[in-house]
């Protein structure tokens, strides 16, 4: 047989004699780089739906804007029109700002929203066609909203709007590619300067002029195609400088400085994603190296067997390592595919753009390949080093690694009821255990600090006045992300509080099994298992509110609002008890564990 098949049969064998252990560790690997893939993919994902709408939309390289009025407008325009840089050119047309109301129904009540209405020919030029997506294109007393827009507001095709007192039929739903995505239609706002959140609805020329002589603000706009597109920037500086008379003021928005602005909603969507992975990183290589822990003396057992068969070190390590880089790579590739499926519903949380989101690239698969070695790597690599380090005779006879015995840590220990004893002791004579525990449980806290932080910003809606009738993308996507990678983080947290508490009971059954013939009950057994958790994790939950308020001021803006101190300690006091609920289980069932059979296994 060779070594290749022997190592993937040992490597099969312990995996279904130990599912439960496989399955956290695939758990583990699949929700961090899932999380990390998701993060590192929504870089440069804005732009590239930006190129595709523009590509299907005949989108403008440059467009032109003024809320003024008057020859020199007219003049400005008309050079730009005629500049030896423009081969084609759409408008100029009018663009009105006034209030949108819908007349609900049974799918959404009515709600109020500022709105630019473009005044489009029914027949669509060369430059900036939007390509309608449902129903058809602009008429007479009939509006054509845009596809973010629409779905915000709840409505569609058949459905009516009424913009400025006069009620419009819907009669088609577009996406465009010439302004920035729902609810950044407005531009440069009215008379020139910024406006407030708006959609953006398609009139018919006559029907925006008639509502124009209403006395509401007008900007006109033109759009401009360039021999060179990539040269758009220098094209708007060669003309700023040229145009500066101030009665002509026309600003000049080029693709990119849209395709920039499309990125403004995920501007937050990144770092929760990527630092969430690097927690989800290190809860899983807590976890992981927990269940290696546990396993310590039946690997070492099993690594002197292969000695004794005439296994050399090298192929012993191998078979220790595989495992658990298999079962890596296998999550790896899960949590891959997830991101693949997940990334376009978190990459346009708007409906104003088209096309396809890409999945991880590259260098996104290399990044989340080298987080799940690293977790199997630094999770199995000590394991691995002591059972192939340990000579054939002491493997065999290997037994569970018994601490030292601390003179001082007992006398004081010996004044406090019976389960802080235990428990004390417990945790005093694993040190490095208790260090994860107490890591896992800042972690958390410190997730929980960041999630509360989010929720307490005061995000202003898109209606009218600021309401909160049509809610903040931006907001209610950060708050979701937030969420659910806290909710992973919690998960991943109670994972490892159970595999740290039945390994340490494991660990210290023989220790346990004493203290029963000594009088112990198994309910002060249970409270002293139970306690050699909670314990690290109070430190824990402590060190976790000030590191999570830490974390939040590096990645928030000055004017965040912090969450009142007593909802963070309260976060800090549940991840407590949740600790304590969680390992209850785990130590009972240890502390029901028969003396006789514990002193008679440890002394086989």
């Amino acid at each position: 047989m060779g070594s290749f098949v022997l190592v993937v049969r040992l490597v099969l064998a312990d995996v279904r004699r130990h599912r439960a252990q496989a399955a956290m560790l695939l758990l583990a690997v699949t929700v961090a780089t899932a999380t990390m893939a998701l993060g590192l993919s929504l870089r440069g994902v804005s732009e590239a739906l930006y190129e595709q709408t523009r590509a299907a939309t005949a989108g403008p390289d440059v467009v032109a804007l003024s809320g003024d009025t008057g020859p020199a407008v007219t003049s400005a325009l008309a050079s730009l029109a005629d500049d030896p840089e423009v081969i084609a050119h759409h408008g100029p047309y009018r663009i009105v700002y006034a209030d949108l109301t819908t007349h609900g129904s049974g799918r959404s009540p009515a709600v109020a929203s500022g709105v630019v209405v473009h005044g489009f020919a029914e027949t669509p030029g060369t430059v900036n066609r939007p390509l309608v997506t449902s129903g058809g294109w602009v008429r007479p007393g009939g509006a054509v909203v845009e596809r973010g827009f629409a779905e915000a507001l709840g409505i569609g095709v058949g459905d009516r709007v009424t913009i400025a007192g006069r009620s419009y039929l819907v009669v088609g739903i577009a996406v465009t590619a010439a302004t920035s995505i729902y609810p950044w239609a407005a531009q440069i706002g009215p008379y020139g300067g910024p406006s407030d959140s708006s959609g953006l609805v398609w009139l018919t020329r006559s029907d925006a002029r008639t509502l124009a002589g209403r006395d509401l603000p007008v900007t006109t706009a033109m759009d401009l195609k360039l021999r060179d597109p990539a040269a758009a920037e220098a094209f708007v500086e060669a003309f700023s400088d040229a145009h500066r008379d101030p009665a002509a003021r026309v600003n000049l928005h080029t693709w990119q400085f849209m395709a920039t602005q499309d990125t403004v909603i995920l501007r937050n969507s990144q770092p929760i994603l990527v630092v969430g992975s690097w927690l989800l990183g290190f809860l899983a290589v807590t976890g992981v190296a927990a269940l290696a822990a546990g396993r310590a003396v039946e690997q070492t057992r099993r690594a002197g067997l292969l000695k004794a068969v005439g296994a050399t070190p090298g192929l012993i390590a191998t078979v220790l390592v595989t495992e658990y880089l298999a079962l890596a790579l296998v999550g790896d590739a899960v949590g891959l595919a997830i991101a693949r499926l997940t990334v376009p519903g978190i990459a346009s949380p708007t409906a104003s753009r088209i096309g396809d989101a890409a999945g991880p690239g590259g260098a996104t698969v290399a990044a989340a390949t080298v987080l799940a070695v690293t977790v199997a790597v630094l999770s199995t690599l000590r394991p691995a080093l002591r059972a192939m380090r340990t000579a054939t005779v002491t493997a065999l006879a290997a037994a569970a690694h018994q601490p030292r015995h601390r003179p001082l840590l007992t006398a004081l220990s010996a004044l406090l009821p019976t389960p802080l004893l235990l428990g004390l002791r417990l945790t005093a004579r694993r040190p490095g255990r208790a260090v994860l525990q107490a890591c896992s449980t800042a972690t958390t806290v410190i997730a929980t600090v960041a999630l509360l932080t989010v929720y307490s910003q005061k995000e202003r809606g898109y209606g009218l006045n600021g309401s909160s009738v049509l809610p903040n993308l931006r907001g209610e996507l950060d708050r979701r992300l937030m969420l659910a990678v806290t909710i992973l983080l919690i998960a991943l947290a109670v994972v490892n509080t159970v595999t740290l508490t039945w390994t340490t009971a494991m660990e210290a059954r023989a220790n346990m099994a004493v203290a029963r013939t000594l009088g112990a009950t198994p309910g002060q057994i249970a409270a002293g298992l139970s306690a050699a958790q909670v314990l690290p994790a109070l430190l824990g939950a402590m060190a976790g509110v000030p590191l999570g308020i830490g974390v939040c001021g590096l990645f928030s803006a000055r004017n965040t609002i912090m969450p009142p101190v007593s909802w963070m300690l309260a976060a800090a006091l549940v991840t407590l008890l949740v600790t304590a609920a969680f390992t209850a289980l785990p130590a009972r069932l240890a502390a029901r564990r028969p003396v006789a059979r514990a002193l008679s296994a440890e002394a086989a």
